[in-house]
């Protein structure tokens, strides 16, 4: 049996390498399913040492040498990066307790391929194409997997040994689609995920989000296979709290008002809403951060209160404390910038803001430019993604798929564009310069007067430098009387 597989630079490996090299792992699961794209290709090069492949390569591309001694290396040519490596075994450390890197990966270029292939994780990873003539080894029937769309353990007494694979198994399910086997659900329960290190948690879970058609898919895989509650246990929480089930008809197969229930249909609500509007990645992964994390401070402030002629479920300041979690989870995990993009600042901002949307339209009869304001200077400018978190929010409520914005969304972009507010109007117009020129001397003085202006501007005292330097003159005069 064979499989055609084109790239870029198949004819370069099989020029150096002849019948040697083969495509493993998600390309070849990929292109059985038809949705593989020219990148993420693994390369797996037999009976070569290191050495030998370095020197083999070294005139078409870089090579970055970093995994060398795993018998790993990555190789970049054009633009275009291969992640290759010899054939390798994880050999078990003893020790009573085991973490991520409880095993040596041992790399020797004449194992046999097949055994290369019994260490990866799931069965529909367990493949290999021979680059040469496209010959199929798949000695653990990965391809009736695949063509079944489940995911199953290639080795169930290895599959402990990497507790990341906790986290694959809920990625690829999200990803392609496929069920999990229920002998992984059980084995996952057994598996201590304290040992994972946090990039490595971020990338997976990041990806979950990023590209799942639907997240909630991913995140539901994650509470049945325990990784929630050892890694979440914020998130955990939201299963176990209940919601209005007036205010919040959404509920989960069982009947079930929980937050979790509403956070998972919000997340996949917000990521059609990215998708639609085409939102770069950065800004995509803020939005699905906001709305994952935009309600988890409800299971700590819900209480019953008795109003509209019943006992009704109420989260008062669940968004300030939504906002001081999601800060805790992020130092946990060492979240701060992510692609060049401020993810930390922007996804705190958004939560904390998550309602004042809202707020706008239900008093959109009496509102002036400084409400306006207000929150486009409170979520650093970002208004657009506000919007979308306040209108992903409202569709949380119902899990039919939303198509589009719906009127609250369009009328408050629609406003912030009329009034001409945007990150760029509230930039400060007076700055320190300026009142350097005045004659003010710089130090704590300088910036309270400063912060005084720019309240003033948000609150549309002025609108042009001209008019901010004429009211700094009258604060100035003013300071001078006193």
């Amino acid at each position: 049996m064979t499989l055609k597989l084109d790239f870029r630079d198949k004819a370069l490996f099989i020029e150096n390498f002849g019948e040697d090299v083969y495509i493993v792992g998600g390309y070849v699961r990929n292109s059985i399913l038809g949705c593989a794209k020219d990148e993420g290709i693994d390369i797996l090069i037999t009976h070569f040492t290191v050495d030998e492949i370095i020197d083999r390569l070294k005139e078409y591309g870089k090579i970055d040498q970093v995994g060398k001694s795993f018998g790993v290396i990555k190789f970049n040519t054009e633009g275009k990066t291969y992640d290759i490596a010899l054939p390798r075994k994880d050999i078990p450390r003893e020790a009573e307790v085991r973490g991520h890197k409880d095993f040596i990966i041992a790399s020797d270029p004449d194992l046999p391929l097949e055994e290369d292939l019994k260490r990866r994780d799931f069965r529909c990873n367990s493949i290999a194409v021979r680059l040469s003539d496209g010959k199929i080894y798949d000695p653990m029937e990965g391809r009736k997997d695949i063509e079944q769309r489940v995911i199953r353990l290639t080795n169930r007494q290895a599959f402990p040994e990497d507790p990341l694979r906790v986290l694959r198994a809920a990625r690829f399910a999200s990803v392609l689609g496929f069920s999990i086997d229920p002998e992984i659900y059980d084995i996952s329960k057994t598996i201590d995920l304290a040992g994972l290190s946090v990039e490595r948690v971020n990338e997976e879970f990041f990806r979950i989000l990023l590209e799942s058609p639907k997240p909630s898919v991913g995140l539901e895989e994650m509470f049945m296979l325990d990784a929630l509650h050892q890694l979440f246990p914020e998130l955990y929480r939201l299963t176990l709290s209940i919601q209005d089930s007036v205010f919040h008809p959404e509920k989960d197969r069982y009947g079930h008002h929980t937050v979790w229930q509403h956070t998972k249909i919000t997340v996949d609500q917000a990521k059609r809403l990215a998708e639609n509007r085409d939102f770069r990645s950065q800004r995509k992964l803020v939005l699905l951060l906001a709305a994952l994390y935009h309600d988890i401070g409800k299971a700590s402030t819900a209480q019953w209160e008795f109003k509209r002629g019943r006992m009704v479920i109420i989260n008062y300041g669940h968004d300030i404390a939504s906002e001081k979690m999601t800060e805790q989870i992020f130092d946990r995990f060492k979240i701060y910038s992510w692609n060049g993009y401020e993810l930390r600042k922007t996804v705190l901002s958004l939560i904390r803001c998550h309602h004042r949307a809202s707020e706008l339209w239900q008093n959109r009869d009496v509102l002036t430019k400084k409400a306006f304001n207000r929150l486009a200077a409170d979520v650093y400018g970002e208004i657009e993604l506000v919007v979308y978190l306040d209108a992903a929010d409202r569709a949380g409520r119902s899990e039919t798929p939303v198509e589009g914005l719906d009127e609250e969304a369009r009328w408050l972009l629609d406003k912030f564009e009329e009034l001409k507010v945007s990150k760029e109007s509230i930039k400060p117009l007076i700055l320190g310069r300026d009142l350097i020129e005045m004659g003010v001397s710089p130090g704590p003085g300088m910036g309270k007067i400063l912060d005084k202006l720019y309240q003033k501007q948000l609150d549309n005292d002025f609108e042009t430098k001209e008019e901010g330097l004429k009211i700094a003159e009258g604060l100035l005069k003013q300071k001078m009387r006193r």
